[in-house]
């Protein structure tokens, strides 16, 4: 039989035990040692029993147990300690609060996941964990973050096999109460909730659940509400499920009731108005829509709503393919937010001309909700410096007239949260030198710009730690092994292999992440009998771990896990070849530390950063990487591996694949495996121990959440909170207005002449440091010269006269109008560099609340006449 509800029925608590339910509920205890341990005392096989879960522990414990911690004194006071470390660290001043004032009061954060432990699931991979990195790592440093984000009642899905190596899903229910979370409450009582507004008078209401990160708020939205609609209850079913008007809801929810959820959280608690929205991928863009809909209730046209709105909006983009962004046909949105439905008073052709793809290369009818969130924020960034590249590249239709290299979408390179990811062991070892305060400071705020402290740790120390890791994680292994062979219907007596499955003297290999195509699973299979070799050889053989999880809706990428399970099922290969399934935090934080190469061979440059290997790196890891994300960073030789990529146009794929992965097993058999291998007298791989060193010291500042946070701060949200506070009404309707006047008159706007005149005759060659005098004749139209700058913009130049390294000289105004209205601008150009040279002349819109002058993607150039007696000067 059935139940046909369920709840959950909660011990009391002893009053000298009650702390214990504060430290439960705060997710600080996922990344502080103490307060885990501390736990664990508690009921050390009912800790195991619940997975390192504290609620599910605390549900668990017999009354027996708790009614002997009360009397225990030594206990008591550990748990004292506990708790009094926990209200310093909510309540003491930290990193944010020692700068010089002008921060954001508060900064609100939205994703689609977060991954902030395995007892909360509501992630699926690499942009859930990264935002949940990012809340920790704000909460460390004292950052006034406000997470936002979907209560999924699913989760995600957990995978299993199939006999036959075939992924399987499984969808869990998740019981809000169960989980460390608090339902947001009215003060009488009641359970707080947004609504939204859906088209044939129905209405979307959600609860607000908040979890605590440490002293950050996490807000997740609820639709499982009994006056829902039977739909509207499964808007929050699963993460990533569903398609079409389904995700649509969800993206609506997210960014509109994310919105609505802050401003009833700051109602219900007094915290700060958020100054500064942060969209993590595009998913939540529409909460951009929302601040609009605020602004014009408030007295703002839209057009002023607009500008104030972007003033303190900031969009991280996380994706290097369009295929990997949402895009809703135009219809579906159109019904959405007509008038029947969501945001009442603004026209739905205002909201449709933000998302829709009108750039040339464009599919006009779809909204794309990557372009929504950079068309709302007026500072964006990718994810590493290469993926700023690569969206630029990839956006540029939203700038025309300007290079890639000029669009404004900045790069902030992602970071990892230390406390999280690096094995206690680790930490103790890097704490008997620098000592444990320091030590913990180091790795959730950042120090330095290398941790030189770590080069005095003894060779021995660094190979027995290296060993007690990967030994841990052989057992982790087995363990994981053996119960999935049982899930796949294996008995007892066909498992005895497992026992001898991984040698922790071998070199093990890992790799671990989502299996979309481009991540390249099966890379290592293109030729078996050469892996075998590897993975056999009688003196320096090779063991890989490997896990991963694809889309359940991507029979390609279930294809190729099959495809890895049925090679690792080979009963040839299967003690030093092993996939595990269900890949999640809970793994990832032993897999990390027990491996020492960190494997990735994506498609480059389709990795936007690949946050796996700096997890890795953290724990002593040794990265054997394509040239993607941040690995071409800041790869040195010094502590890693590059595989060379198989680069042109006409590289056929399976070329392409066949090249790099003979390159792969190249540098596994010439150079990685020989290091590990060469050992001197006493037994130690001195070579590979300095790498592993390197890594450590060099590597391990570089990787850190909390660089990347400061990074954030510094760089993005408080130039927002700047503007932001710049654009009163007065001044967002001032702007507005301006530029409806600089765009209605744009067209009058021209480069009419160019005149150069070099202090030498030029002859086809100059001297470095020359100067070149320019003078351009230009039409302004109805423009004034206050509205508008021009530039000189001089670099090198290809064969082709293509400008590239560009530096910028400003030209001044010479004199009024002409009789013909033309004005005269002058400037000097030095020829700043040797080599080809070049430079054109361009008119840019200038207003001081610009961001950027690229801002408004209007330019204006030469004609080709016009240039063709100047602009190459040497060539």
């Amino acid at each position: 039989m059935k139940a046909i509800r369920r709840f959950s029925v909660r011990p009391v608590l002893p009053e000298p035990l009650r702390p214990l339910s504060e430290l439960a509920r705060n997710l600080r205890w996922s990344w502080h040692p103490e307060t885990r341990e501390l736990f664990q005392a508690v009921d050390p096989e009912g800790w195991r029993a619940a997975a390192g879960d504290p609620m599910r522990l605390l549900g668990s414990v017999p009354a027996a147990r708790l009614a002997a911690l009360a009397e225990d004194r030594r206990f008591l006071r550990r748990l004292a300690a506990a708790a009094d470390d926990l209200q310093d660290y909510l309540t003491g001043r930290r990193w944010y609060q020692e700068q010089p004032e002008g921060l954001p009061a508060a900064i609100a954060y939205f994703s689609p996941e977060f991954g902030i432990t395995a007892a909360l699931p509501q992630y699926s991979g690499g942009l859930g964990i990264l935002a949940g990195d990012h809340l920790k790592s704000a909460s460390d440093l004292g950052v006034p973050l406000i997470g936002v984000g979907l209560l999924y009642r699913h989760g995600y899905f957990r995978q299993s096999l199939s006999r036959e190596g075939w992924q399987q899903e499984h969808y869990p229910l998740l019981d809000p109460n169960e989980l460390p979370l608090t339902m947001l409450r009215e003060p009488d009582g009641s359970a707080s909730r947004i609504s939204l507004a859906l088209p044939g008078g129905r209405s979307l209401r959600a609860y607000i659940w908040q979890a605590r990160v440490g002293r950050v708020p996490l807000l997740l939205l609820d639709s499982d509400v009994e006056e829902n609609g039977p739909g509207e209850r499964e808007v929050t079913d699963r993460l990533y499920g569903g398609g079409g008007e389904h995700r649509l809801l969800q993206e609506m929810l997210l960014g509109i009731g994310g919105v609505r959820a802050v401003r009833t959280y700051c109602r219900l608690t007094g915290h700060p108005a958020p100054e500064v929205f942060h969209t993590n991928e595009g998913h939540a863009g529409f909460l951009g829509l929302e601040r609009i809909r605020e602004l014009v209730a408030a007295g703002l046209d839209f057009d002023a709503a607009l500008e104030c709105a972007r003033a303190g909006a900031v969009f991280t983009t996380h994706t290097p393919v369009p295929a990997g962004i949402d895009r809703f046909d135009r219809e579906l949105v159109a019904r959405h937010f007509g008038p029947a439905g969501e945001l009442p008073g603004i026209d739905v052709e205002r909201v449709l001309e933000l998302g829709l793809e009108t750039y040339p290369g464009g599919e006009p009818n779809l909204f794309n909700m990557a372009v929504m969130g950079l068309r709302l924020a007026q500072r964006a960034n990718g994810v590493s410096t290469l993926h700023g590249q690569v969206s630029r590249q990839m956006f540029a239709g939203l700038w025309p007239g300007f290079d890639p290299e000029e669009v404004p979408i900045d790069s902030v390179t992602n970071g990892v949260h230390a406390p999280t990811w690096v094995a206690p062991e680790v930490l103790r070892l890097g704490a008997r030198r620098v000592g444990a305060g320091r030590a913990e400071d180091a790795l959730a705020t950042g120090g330095p710009q290398r941790w030189d402290a770590l080069a005095e740790i003894p060779d021995a120390d660094i190979w027995d730690l290296r060993r007690t890791l990967r030994e841990q994680l052989v057992e982790e292994v087995r363990e994981r092994l053996r119960a999935s062979w049982r899930e796949r219907g294996a008995g007892t007596a066909e498992l005895g292999w497992i026992d001898g499955v991984l040698d922790p003297d071998v070199l093990t290999i890992g790799f671990a992440r989502r299996v979309p195509s481009y991540k390249r699973l099966t890379l290592m299979l293109r030729d078996r009998d050469r892996l075998m070799e590897l993975l056999l050889h009688p003196e320096r053989p090779v063991q890989i771990v490997v896990a991963g999880k694809a889309h359940p809706a991507d029979d390609s990428g279930k294809r190729l896990v099959q495809e890895l399970v049925r090679f690792a099922d080979d009963p040839r290969v299967r003690r030093r070849l092993v996939f595990l399934p269900d890949y999640g935090m809970a793994m990832a934080q032993r897999l990390y530390p027990g491996c020492d190469v960190w494997l990735n061979n994506p498609l480059r440059p389709l990795e936007a950063c690949g946050t796996s290997g700096m997890k890795a790196a953290l724990n002593g890891c040794l990265n054997l990487s394509v040239l993607d994300g941040w690995w071409d960073e800041w790869y040195e030789p010094d502590f890693g591996w590059a595989i060379p990529t198989a680069d042109g146009a006409a590289m056929d794929d399976n070329r392409r694949d066949d090249l790099e992965a003979a390159a792969l097993y190249d540098l596994l058999e010439r150079r990685v495996a020989p290091r590990f291998y060469d050992r001197a007298q006493g037994g130690l791989p001195g070579r590979w121990i300095e790498m592993v060193r390197r890594t450590l010291t060099t590597l391990g500042p570089k990787v850190l959440a909390g660089r990347m946070v400061r990074e954030y701060v510094e760089r993005l949200y408080a130039p927002a909170a700047e503007a932001q506070r710049a654009l009163t009404p007065a001044a967002a309707s001032e702007l507005a207005a301006w530029k409806a006047r600089v765009r209605a008159g744009w067209p009058g706007v021209a480069v009419d002449h160019v005149e150069a005149a070099a202090d030498t005759e030029l002859n086809g060659t100059a001297t470095l440091g020359s100067t070149v005098s320019l003078r351009v004749s230009v039409t302004l139209g109805p423009l004034d010269p206050a509205d508008v700058e021009v530039q000189a913009v001089a670099g090198r130049v290809d064969p082709t006269d293509r400008l590239s390294r560009t530096a910028v000289f400003p030209l001044k105004p010479a004199g009024g109008p002409a009789l013909d209205g033309r004005r005269l601008y002058e400037g000097p150009l030095t020829l700043d560099r040797t080599g080809p040279f070049g430079y054109t002349v361009r008119i840019l819109p200038a207003h001081p609340l610009l961001s950027t002058s690229a801002e408004m993607g209007l330019v204006a150039l030469p004609s080709e006449a016009t240039g063709e007696a100047a602009g190459v000067l040497l060539r």
